[in-house]
């Protein structure tokens, strides 16, 4: 069964949590990306925190911005060591002191994961990673390569101040296509269903500006007329090493965040263990939950 809560974090930050499972037990959380919410992970919530699938206490937050949780007005609220605060505030009070048996994370979620494993690596077991890239990489390929500068160059759309506003029209016309103009394994986008829209709709009609805001505080994106982008920046090694055991789910099949991003990873985390998955988008929770349940099961039962 999946429950409700929110949680007030020591520096006044509040998150929506959607939890299963018993308090005590070893922690999964689990962070989601845009323009999603923690809902998308309810069936692993419920399958991990099954005594027979390991009896975890699993959580998943709205990250600050989203649904239910708090939406600081100012875009610098947004930058990644305020995102690493929150979730390690919400380690604290849902471990109790101990490290996560794994963070498992997607698109955004992987971002703020990323960071948080490679300051903060006694927080956590093991990292568990769906299709997000590493900044290492994700610098390099925003800087050198064209098609990944093509891929990303949606994300100057989403930095514009009138992004919300935009996106909101006309029944969210424009954020449709987010899913919609990939394919699935089991037949063209066939999991957003009625009811899966209305869960987005829900989420959406909170307001989109805390969700875009993780773009306009991020430099990383593609250079524009206007705008440099990633073409300024340089991340320090220290921030780059992950030295935690890593497992990367990577739907191949993802046209915003091609394979290229891979290439060097090892180089950054020399305990990957990586897993290509063929005829998988970006969405692939959503496509293939299966898949993505006995990858993690997997990860799990791997030594740390």
């Amino acid at each position: 069964m999946i429950e409700r809560h929110t949680l007030t974090l020591p520096h006044g930050i509040s998150l929506e949590c959607r939890s299963s499972g018993e308090r005590g037990r070893p922690v999964l959380l689990f962070l989601h990306g845009f323009p999603e919410a923690a809902f998308v992970w309810d069936e692993l919530l419920t399958h991990f925190s099954r005594p027979e699938h390991g009896g975890y206490r699993c959580v998943a937050p709205n990250l600050r911005g989203y649904a239910g949780s708090s939406t600081p007005p100012d875009v610098s609220d947004y930058r990644a060591k305020h995102l690493v605060q929150d979730v390690l505030a919400l380690i604290a009070l849902e471990a109790d002191g101990a490290p996560l048996a794994a963070l498992v994370a997607h698109d955004w979620g992987g971002a703020v994961a990323w960071n948080l494993a490679a300051l903060h690596p006694q927080q956590l077991e093991r990292l568990a990673i769906i299709n997000s890239p590493h900044p290492g990489t994700f610098l390099r390929e925003l800087q050198q390569s064209p098609e990944q500068q093509a891929a990303s160059a949606y994300m100057s759309f989403l930095c514009r101040p009138d992004a919300a506003a935009l996106l909101a029209e006309d029944d969210f016309k424009r954020l449709w296509p987010f899913f919609t103009n990939m394919g699935a394994a089991d037949g063209p986008h066939a999991w957003l269903t009625d009811a899966v829209k209305a869960q987005f709709r829900a989420v959406w009609r909170q307001g989109l500006d805390g969700a875009l805001n993780y773009y306009r505080a991020s430099p990383l994106r593609p250079a524009t007329a206007s705008d440099p982008g990633a073409t300024t920046v340089t991340l320090p090694r220290a921030m780059l090493e992950v030295h935690v055991p890593t497992h990367v789910l990577w739907a191949m099949d993802d046209t915003a965040l091609p394979p290229g991003l891979l290439d060097g990873l090892g180089d950054f985390v020399p305990k990957l263990h990586l897993t290509q998955l063929p005829g998988a988008t970006h969405w692939v929770v959503h496509e293939q939950p299966q898949r993505v349940i006995a990858w993690l099961a997997g990860a799990l039962a791997a030594r740390p």
